[in-house]
């Protein structure tokens, strides 16, 4: 079997394309009546819509035109995924923060990775109802850009921050949807610390542009809610670890369910070494 390697090169000529594919599939969720829409329950008990499957449609048919060669994971086709992976696939989570949505509330993201040897070299976390995405590409740098509808607009380079001076509070992202009692642990042993609440896969974005310094989630997760923001954050300067303050590897699991049982992103990668 052929094994598809796309390298930072391959991955930055890829970038305006995907970028404007997963804006396209952000418009598609939006024109979605959340008032009206069916919601169905999974076998694990999270909910998908119709918003769900149309932003997958989009993003399945825009790959496999710009990148027919290269294997997809996303979290509404795992039944068609044979891990593991070799080389690079694509991690796809076409509208995360569904519970988020169904509530009417605007941080929900689709959220496209680039997976190489089962590292994220290019991800791209979009919030459609923001006009907001944060998208890098780990070597290259990150950006937040702002949109309407399909077109985009300011592009601004991001970077994220060193840690707080002595004295100065710890921001901690934290879900509204997803709490534990060992994140909130967590979080209390950052000098005093504030919490900043945000919704789905925005508070990677959040970190990768410098106004949170952590994000814990002591909880399982699955890798398409992770790939996309651990690019971003790496690219940015930041880095995102198990646990343990160990790597993460995707795409490598099977018996799993490409189940990530806990994560910390940092946005100073030097806090890793006194955790």
């Amino acid at each position: 079997m052929q094994v598809s390697i796309i390298d930072t090169e391959a991955a930055s000529r890829l970038m305006d394309p995907l970028t404007a594919l997963v804006v396209k599939a952000g418009e598609a969720i939006l024109a979605v009546n959340r008032a009206a829409m069916r919601v169905d329950g999974k076998q694990d008990g999270s909910p998908v819509t119709e918003a769900d499957l149309a932003a997958d449609r989009i993003i399945a048919d825009g790959l496999a035109q710009l990148a027919s060669g290269v294997p997809t994971l996303s979290e509404e086709r795992t039944q068609l995924a044979s891990p593991p992976f070799h080389g690079s696939f694509f991690l796809i989570d076409p509208l995360d923060g569904t519970k988020e949505f169904v509530a009417g509330r605007d941080e929900f993201t689709v959220n496209l990775a680039l997976v190489t040897e089962g590292v994220p070299l290019l991800g791209i976390v979009s919030a459609p109802a923001l006009g907001l995405l944060w998208r890098g590409i780990v070597g290259r740098g990150a950006e937040r850009v702002r949109f309407d509808g399909t077109t985009i607009g300011a592009t601004e380079a991001i970077l994220t921050r060193r840690l707080p001076a002595q004295g100065e509070p710890w921001i901690a992202a934290v879900s509204r949807s997803h709490g534990d009692p060992k994140s909130e642990a967590f979080i209390d042993n950052r000098p005093n610390a504030v919490r900043k609440t945000c919704g789905s896969a925005v508070k990677f974005g959040r970190i990768a542009e410098g106004s949170a310094d952590i994000y814990p989630r002591f909880g399982p997760t699955s890798e398409w809610d992770v790939g996309a923001g651990c690019a971003v954050v790496t690219a940015a300067g930041g880095r995102v670890t198990d646990g343990n303050g160990g790597e993460l590897r995707f795409g490598q699991r099977g018996d799993t369910g490409f189940i990530i049982p806990d994560f910390i992103a940092w946005g100073d990668p030097q806090a890793v070494d006194g955790y």
